[in-house]
């Protein structure tokens, strides 16, 4: 009796949190294919590379691939020690509207990546400012399609999430299970209210008004925070001015990692920053990580031992817990496979999940662990720690 009625309470949470966890995520603004505009502002577009090597050729190439007619395109090369520079080099002999700019070393009190958009800004010259990462690849229409959302919404920050490209076996595997982790506490329609103080920027792509930016003192306001879209986001909003973010997977996409050693470094990274600066998250990164946890190692296991109890004599009550699992099993599958769908990659990951949640608790559990000890994590040949930028 107490197998069943433990598993009956693992039964009831279990679809009320799967349920509650895959519905927080509501993308109500989508931008949409747009040709160029008979008024074009000048748009900049600014990009810091740092290490980019494997990226920045397809990046810069898809700026200047644009439909829009009046643009420039501005790429920091933030002291890369890699072919970053001589890809630079080749791509500016080409085009004109290229301006690659030597980043300086980084000052006292600055985070690396405020710095770098920060220099790239001071050159600038647009209506628009748009900040766009070396992982990140713009349609032909993009800009257009952008600017056409941003006059509709009457935006003064636009920013949108990107389709993710998949490519690696563990990149389907773990990234739809972090982005998922990720979208419980971000809510588009709490950010796309004007009466709330909700603040989020995703900064693989932030178009915002040069005039704006300014006023809120661009990123020298906000140089020494390493989740510099966030703090950018919030001095907007909190400043009276409009942001909206949208749904932009039709006209952007990101390719943040490549393999499972990459997605774990970047990841351990990004989660750390946001359990360091935000302490009271960690509370909610062990309720994650504890989820993730139970549904790597129980969820397998759950219709076996089932099975196994009645096979022992169990009953009515084994195949009642063995139903149980079958239902909760079949459920995530099935909002499993259309994430997966959605995200561009087979349903047939949807039974991946349990091994995904395990590699997203292992870094959920390093980053809290890096944190609390106060060894903090190296990214891009630089160091941050609980106590430094």
């Amino acid at each position: 009796m107490t197998y069943f009625i433990i598993s009956t309470i693992l039964f009831i949470l279990g679809i009320i949190v799967i349920y509650w966890v895959h519905n927080q995520y509501h993308l109500d603004i989508t931008v949409t294919p747009a040709p160029p505009p008979a008024n074009a502002p000048l748009i900049s577009i600014c990009i810091p590379a740092r290490n980019e090597e494997n990226n920045i050729r397809r990046c810069v190439e898809s700026a200047l691939g644009q439909e829009y007619p009046n643009l420039e395109v501005i790429v920091l090369d933030d002291r890369s020690t890699d072919a970053t520079p001589t890809l630079l080099n080749e791509l500016t002999s080409r085009d004109s509207r290229l301006i690659s700019i030597n980043g300086s070393d980084l000052p006292s009190g600055w985070a690396g990546k405020p710095h770098a958009l920060y220099q790239a800004a001071t050159v600038a010259r647009g209506e628009w400012l748009c900040f766009v990462d070396a992982d990140t690849f713009l349609a032909p229409n993009a800009l257009s399609s952008v600017l056409a959302k941003s006059r509709e919404t009457e935006a003064d920050l636009f920013t949108i999430m990107t389709r993710q490209i998949l490519g690696s076996f563990w990149e389907k595997t773990v990234m739809p299970l972090v982005m998922t982790a990720l979208s419980v506490g971000f809510s588009p329609r709490k950010i796309n209210d004007p009466s709330r103080r909700d603040a989020v920027a995703n900064g693989q792509f932030i178009f915002i008004k040069r005039s704006v930016y300014d006023a809120i003192g661009g990123h020298e306001k906000v140089k020494d925070q390493i989740v510099e879209d966030k703090a950018i986001s919030e001095q907007v909003k909190w400043n009276g001015y409009r942001l909206i973010v949208a749904d932009g997977s039709q006209v952007v996409s990101t390719r943040m990692y490549t393999s499972l050693p990459t997605m774990w470094e970047g990841w351990t990274k990004n989660i750390y920053l946001g359990l360091r600066d935000h302490p009271s998250m960690l509370l909610l990164g062990a309720f994650g990580a504890t989820l993730a946890l139970i549904a790597a190692l129980f969820l397998p296991v759950w219709l076996p031992l089932g099975l196994v109890w009645y096979f022992n004599g169990g009953g009515w009550m084994a195949i009642a817990v063995a139903v149980q699992a079958l239902i909760v099993w079949s459920y995530l599958l099935y909002i499993r496979a259309v994430i997966a769908e959605k995200m561009g990659i087979s349903r047939w990951y949807a039974w991946t999940t349990p091994l995904g949640a395990g590699v997203f608790a292992a870094m959920m559990l390093t980053s809290a662990w890096k944190v609390l000890s106060g060894r903090g994590v190296t990214w891009r040949g630089r160091k941050y720690r609980p106590t430094t930028c």
